[in-house]
């Protein structure tokens, strides 16, 4: 049996292309010059037949109406898109007092760069922890063509890819890692931006759209567990901090029984060994300062 599918026509991807327009100092000069015939017929019209009057009038009019329907003006960092009857003619990029044919239709984009904060989304890390984000980008239009007739509303498109993106990067990394062996999103900040930027970049790019700089302004553990996630990160921080205390103390022990018996201060038994170590280790490692007991008898009382 053969397998029948119904195929569409194949999306074609638009270029940019420079549009052949003209300079609207040039024009401006031909309408000024209409209007100047125009007016100079109507002074006249009592020495010359009013046949040409009307001639040169009416001329004069016809050519002021159609080159001032083509002006058009673009400031720097802006381009106009220039379509006939539907089909694009290219894109004018210079800046200035333009000129085009008046029935082309012409539809200005930005160029410039665009800064969009994202809104906080929630996520769930590599883990399945639900996480907040959300992130700051900033884009730009690089092919005006593929912006305009290859999606819908790019301005839309690039919010909805923003949070794809971000769900896409946040659900690879875990939020923390306490051991410090792995990739996180709160510890490696430049790394899983750099991520994010290739992530958006090749999204965009089928709108005809750049990332210039990307990175998370708000990165937290959500509501649920934030409790729970603080409590753990407070034990592991007691843990580390017991474990320093503890290696501290055992040095400072072992470097004073080794000077005691260097320098023949006392001579102690493995059972007073035993206990003045304890002692040691009460002092210091306990939390609270410890109360000094002078001993006035024999050190084996």
């Amino acid at each position: 049996m053969t397998d029948v599918r119904a195929t569409g026509p194949a999306l074609t991807q638009s270029r940019e292309r420079a549009a052949k327009t003209g300079s609207g100092y040039a024009m401006l000069l031909i309408l000024l010059v209409s209007l100047g015939a125009g007016i100079a017929a109507l002074t006249q019209i009592d020495r010359i037949p009013d046949a040409v009057v009307v001639s040169v009038v009416v001329a004069a009019s016809i050519i002021f109406l159609f080159v001032s329907c083509g002006f058009y003006l673009l400031q720097p960092n802006q381009a106009v898109a220039i379509t006939l009857f539907g089909d694009y003619q290219g894109t004018d990029r210079t800046t200035g007092l333009r000129w085009a044919l008046p029935w082309l239709i012409k539809k200005k984009v930005s160029v410039r760069a665009n800064n969009i904060i994202s809104e906080r989304i929630k996520v769930n890390d590599l883990r399945g922890n639900p996480i907040e984000m959300a992130a700051q980008v900033v884009w730009r239009v690089t092919d005006t063509a593929q912006a305009l007739f290859d999606v819908d509303d790019y301005k839309a498109f690039v919010n909805v890819q923003i949070e794809a993106a971000v769900r896409t990067i946040g659900s690879r990394y875990p939020y923390d890692d306490f051991e410090h062996q792995e990739v996180t999103l709160r510890g490696n900040h430049e790394q899983v931006g750099s991520e994010l930027r290739a992530e958006l970049i090749a999204r965009l790019h089928v709108a005809g759209i750049t990332v210039d700089e990307c990175g998370f302004t708000h990165l937290a553990y959500a509501q649920e567990i934030a409790g729970a996630m603080l409590r753990r990160q407070q034990a592991q921080a007691v843990v580390a901090a017991r474990q320093t205390l503890v290696e501290g103390a055992v040095g400072m022990v072992e470097m004073a029984l080794a000077q005691l018996s260097a320098k023949n201060v006392v001579e102690l038994d493995d059972e007073r060994r035993a206990a003045m170590v304890s002692n040691l280790m009460v002092v210091l490692c306990g939390e609270r300062d410890t109360q000094p007991v002078v001993n006035a008898g024999s050190l084996y009382q």
